[in-house]
């Protein structure tokens, strides 16, 4: 079985730059290791298909083009860009099959793009013989088999530091150290941090930002200052003016807004704690960055529930966020290495590599081409 996965990139583009990217090379490596296929290649759907072989640690991938995609790949993964729906119904014609990962939130992707402003990019619904969804989106497998017609599974959410690795490789050489680090009489105070993007329902930094205003009231101030990233662009709504109006937080001013950092590089240097709150975004790559790091993660995953510092986020205000951010400030040292152990227990489930991964694609692959001889 020959292999081909779906990529957009730009020339010169990482194509592991972000979760999606990453995605696709953990989902390949373990394709790789699968003993039936002979192959795995990344189909280069961008506008200029010059995307250059990857070469992650032991992840060694060829890129190909879509007209030489044709011959040499026998199943094609729709994942990180969409493929041209006349050459998908032309590859199907001749007995090839095509699956389509969705991995984004199933309903907020077809819900979001009706706000104005926003980009617009569906392709034919029918195209596919499968799709396959992560475990956080199982409920929504009725509504996408009523959509594309075809059957839908749930595959297991898979993840592995190595990205992470390479970035920190990158940053200890500019003098930074990534991982959480026993605090000492010269630090004044907490620096927390939210990555959640301001742009999508299913992750907001509003909502994590009230998990940070009480502790710095009633914690002496042993919050010194909150990071609101990915926010540069809502700073100027109506919503977030009101907000920030109304927050001692950004009166003291203890909270800061920035753009895009990476959680590596931001971390390393500027913060020593993470607040998330998601909606249905249980299964993140971002939490598992942090936790790499041993830094206390304050989360709403119920995925996650045995590691970080979980609340229950019932009305999905985070009030149960500010306890457990009081908690880890208070008893984060004293248990680290607990809270390395349940940390490195869900790193070990999701490793590509890990049996229960392995079988579970390797069923999925079989089916699709049982199914096939079948009928």
């Amino acid at each position: 079985m020959h292999i081909g996965i779906s990529v957009c990139t730009h020339e010169g583009q990482r194509i592991w730059a972000n979760g999606l990217g990453q995605n696709v090379v953990l989902l390949a490596q373990l394709f790789q290791n699968l003993p039936f296929v002979q192959s795995v290649s990344l189909i280069d759907v961008g506008a200029r298909g010059t995307a250059q072989p990857v070469a992650l640690g032991q992840v060694q991938l060829r890129t190909l083009t879509v007209q030489d995609a044709t011959t040499q790949v026998d199943l094609i993964v729709e994942m990180a860009g969409a493929l041209d729906p006349q050459w998908v119904a032309s590859m199907r014609s001749q007995g090839k099959k095509v699956v389509y990962v969705c991995c984004g939130h199933p309903y907020a992707g077809l819900i979001e793009p009706t706000i104005p402003g926003r980009p617009l990019a569906f392709s034919r619904a029918d195209r596919c013989d499968e799709v396959w969804v992560l475990p956080k989106d199982s409920e929504f497998a009725p509504m996408l088999r009523f959509l594309h017609r075809c059957p839908v599974h749930v595959v297991p959410f898979i993840w592995h530091p190595q990205f992470a690795q390479a970035r920190i490789k990158e940053v200890e050489q500019l003098g930074q150290h990534f991982g959480y680090r026993a605090r000492g009489a010269e630090d004044a105070g907490w620096r927390v941090a939210i990555f959640a993007p301001a742009t999508a329902v299913v992750e907001t930094s509003i909502v994590a930002m009230v998990a940070g205003i009480d502790p710095t009231e009633s914690l002496d101030g042993r919050v010194k200052v909150t990071h609101v990233l990915n926010t540069l662009h809502a700073r100027d709504y109506p919503s977030t003016r009101y907000f920030v109006g109304s927050a001692d937080l950004f009166h003291q001013p203890k909270a800061i807004f920035h753009g895009a950092f990476d959680i590596v590089s931001f971390m390393a240097e500027f913060a020593d704690a993470v607040i998330a709150q998601g909606w249905q975004s249980d299964q993140n790559y971002s939490y598992l960055d942090v936790l790499y790091g041993d830094y206390p993660l304050i989360h709403n995953s119920t995925w996650l529930a045995d590691a970080g510092y979980y609340y229950e986020d019932e009305r999905g205000d985070a009030a149960g966020g500010e306890p457990q951010l009081r908690r880890a400030i208070v008893d984060h040292e004293k248990y680290l290495h607990e809270y390395r152990v349940r940390t490195r227990r869900v790193i070990a489930s999701v490793d590509p590599l890990h049996h229960d991964n392995l079988d579970s694609y390797a069923e999925r692959l079989l089916a699709l081409y049982t199914a096939q001889e079948s009928t």
